[in-house]
């Protein structure tokens, strides 16, 4: 039975997301602050800032008013930056008449509180206004969902019901939802491999090959699971689509916003240069600082993480970082 959503965030993956479902026979609300943005999508159906090849249905109807979105809408779906998350979340309260199902799609952690995407909707959104919080994430590029390549990814939550809600909402021919009730996991895992992929792009900017990219990402994901297990995950679930999977896609893609500006930094550029020329929010940056005071805090030893925060806050030489990697002292391979 065809479902109404409200996607919070046009941008490239609110807005691929949106495709998907109204492919799928839902109607879409698509929702931004940005009035320009809102004209452009019911104007002309296109979102040319994010994906400018793409030609949108007419069907899929954009809003800048939250509230409007937002009436009698069975489900929820954010889509905006981590930064936003509460703030969309607390305005979203505020409009929400009966309970519905919220749906996440960003990939991030909190700055300060460190908190995971989920528990700040918990925080924001009484309890009396939502059925239930589902992550949906996994390897996807939202410039290959709009041109319909195949595209798998988890739809987490500690509520099966919802997860499987969340599934039958997005699944179709060239978009396939796995359940997992390992929300941490999840969430931690498509946070987390930010950082790594951000260190991918850092090493092609230096020049190195393939056997370097495998050993970071490799590596990566051992430190992943060291913290994701810390805070209560599956370790199981860092092998999965959110785990091992979108590590992969992120370190290994052009299309991957945090790879670009590792690469940037790998060429010798600042921060300040990189974050100027980027045009879109790269998580990575603020997730490197998060996940770095979390093991700090946890006394988990991070030592990529360390290192690449040290190039992003520190003014650390990226050449120096990769260096002082290499040559710590011998370890065992054991996660």
């Amino acid at each position: 039975m065809p479902k109404t959503i409200a996607v919070l965030g046009a941008g490239s993956w609110g807005t691929a997301l949106s495709m998907v479902l109204e492919e799928n026979g839902h109607e879409v609300r698509l929702w931004s602050h940005k009035q320009q943005q809102v004209d452009e999508i019911n104007q002309t159906h296109t979102n040319k800032s994010y994906l400018p090849e793409t030609i949108l249905s007419t069907r899929i109807k954009a809003y800048s008013d939250l509230a409007q979105a937002l009436e009698a809408v069975d489900a929820v779906l954010f889509v905006v930056p981590t930064k936003a998350i509460r703030e969309v979340a607390s305005k979203v309260a505020g409009c929400l008449s009966e309970p519905v199902v919220i749906v996440h799609a960003s990939k991030g952690l909190e700055q300060e509180t460190h908190k995971r995407i989920s528990v700040i909707l918990e925080e924001e959104i009484p309890v009396e206004k939502r059925k239930a919080i589902v992550a949906l994430s996994g390897p996807s590029h939202a410039e290959e969902v709009a041109v319909k390549d195949l595209t798998t990814i988890t739809s987490a939550s500690a509520d099966m019901e919802a997860a499987i809600f969340v599934q039958d909402l997005f699944m179709n021919d060239y978009f396939r939802i796995y359940t997992n009730q390992d929300i941490i996991g999840v969430e931690l895992g498509a946070a987390l491999k930010n950082i790594i992929a951000v260190g991918a792009g850092a090493l092609h900017g230096l020049g190195y090959g393939d056997n370097a990219k495998a050993a970071l990402m490799t590596r990566g994901l051992a430190e992943i699971s060291r913290l994701g297990v810390a805070f209560g995950a599956d370790p199981i679930t860092f092998l999965g689509l959110s785990g091992v999977g979108d590590l992969i896609v992120t370190c290994t893609s052009v299309h991957s916003r945090n790879w670009q500006a590792g690469n940037l930094l790998g060429q010798g550029k600042t921060l300040a240069a990189v974050l100027d020329q980027m045009e879109m929010v790269v998580e990575g940056i603020s997730t490197t600082k998060a996940a770095y005071e979390l093991a700090q805090e946890k006394e988990i030893e991070m030592p990529i993480t360390a290192a690449i925060y040290n190039v992003l806050y520190n003014e650390a030489d990226v050449k120096e970082a990769v260096a002082s990697l290499m040559t710590r002292g011998g370890k065992s391979e054991g996660y």
